[in-house]
């Protein structure tokens, strides 16, 4: 006689922003995609998912298996602490998954709230608090059972800052995926007017930390190399957009290549990557990468610095290259390492990869077996203080 199945793991994902613009649940759910993505991933992985998050408009909605309770909450205002205490033990919740470090407030009354409750922490590019903020992150991260960054060394920061204890188990698990696929490169390229050999293509903010002027540096000095290769550059915000403007001007090598065609609809992104040969990032931090995650999931070979989280997504170069965040000369010896290798194998081989890793299915597993792992690690944890108890 067949065992029954047993009864999938009840998971609440949380998320305590509240959205500075004030749309409602619907728009929300259109315009933030990492909060549909990662909880389907989740539900098609096993768990049964709702998502509770804050917002000025109380409602609910159903998708894809997933549930979506969309309510106020503000940690100092009991009757939004009890409206959320009461939904959880509707939903007889099992596990709580949070989104963001920021929110020490908002977990401490959680956890108050439900402390028989495992509790998870997710990193969306948190920086490490003030001085005298930490006393309150630590008080916050004490009552977390895991903590999830797009790579583990990003917890380092973290621990030396005395914030997170040493005991707390972490999992690198991407902040998120895509739906973007992998597509025809020359109806694309029609599409877009992208060309070049290669064409190279940025998408991310002319600031200081994307450090667009060492990807200028480095498109330079590949070019004296790589005659036709053309470099077009995709952003919104661009508070370093004169100084760009200035480096192209003065230097022919660039004028004649760069195209800085600013912002693009997200859903127009994917024909640009598509269309391209390579993709550029120079950030000195990030925490995971959207538009990398993208480019790989278009089968788009990055070219991209050797931080922690590109390190992660990239299977630490696995696939593309990656270079030292400030080098140019590194970044031009990588541009023309990968534009000798663009061919079709390649795209291939990175799309492969992003699907092993971080397509809605890996990540679905992933988040799946940490939740499991963090509840056996309760389990046990509660069975020796029991066993302690008897002892004595």
């Amino acid at each position: 006689m067949t065992a029954p199945a047993p009864a999938p793991l009840r998971v609440a994902h949380i998320g305590f922003l509240s959205d500075p613009a004030g749309r409602p649940p619907a728009q929300l759910l259109a315009a933030w995609p990492t909060l549909v993505d990662v909880a389907e991933a989740a539900a098609a992985a096993g768990a049964r998912v709702s998502v509770i998050q804050a917002c000025a408009e109380q409602a609910q909605l159903r998708r894809s298996g997933v549930d979506y309770h969309f309510l106020p909450f503000d940690a100092q205002r009991l009757e939004d602490r009890a409206r959320l205490a009461t939904l959880l033990r509707e939903l007889r919740t099992q596990l709580l998954h949070v989104h963001g470090l920021d929110f020490c407030r908002e977990v401490r009354a959680l956890a108050a709230l439900l402390p028989q409750l495992p509790l998870i922490l997710q990193d969306h590019a948190s920086r490490v608090p003030r001085l005298w903020r930490r006393p309150l992150w630590r008080r916050a991260f004490s009552a977390a059972d895991a903590l999830a960054f797009c790579a583990a060394e990003q917890a380092q920061p973290f621990v030396t800052a005395g914030v997170l204890p040493l005991r707390t188990a972490l999992y690198a698990i991407p902040e998120s995926t895509s739906r973007f696929t992998p597509g025809d490169q020359q109806q694309a390229r029609r599409l877009t007017g992208l060309h070049g050999d290669p064409a190279v293509l940025w998408v991310g903010h002319l600031d200081a930390n994307k450090d667009p002027l060492t990807a200028l540096a480095g498109v330079s000095e590949a070019a004296r190399q790589l005659p036709d290769l053309r470099l077009w550059c995709c952003f919104s915000a661009a508070p370093l957009l004169p100084q760009v403007e200035e480096r192209i001007r003065h230097d022919a090598r660039l004028r004649e290549r760069v195209r800085l065609i600013g912002r693009v609809p997200h859903a127009q992104i994917e024909q640009f990557m598509r269309a391209a040969d390579v993709f550029v990032l120079a950030s000195h931090h990030e925490g995971s990468g959207y538009a990398l995650i993208e480019a790989l999931a278009c089968g788009l070979p990055p070219v991209v610095t050797d931080i922690p989280s590109f390190r992660a997504l990239t299977g630490a170069g696995a696939v593309g290259a990656l270079w030292p965040c400030g080098d140019a000369p590194r970044l031009s010896a990588a541009l023309q390492a990968l534009a000798a290798g663009c061919s079709a194998a390649a795209r291939a081989a990175v799309r492969a990869h992003f699907d092993r890793e971080i397509a809605l299915p890996a990540l679905g597993a992933k988040l799946v077996a940490m939740y499991a792992a963090v509840l056996e690690r309760r389990r046990w944890a509660q069975a020796a203080t029991q066993r302690g108890r008897r002892a004595h």
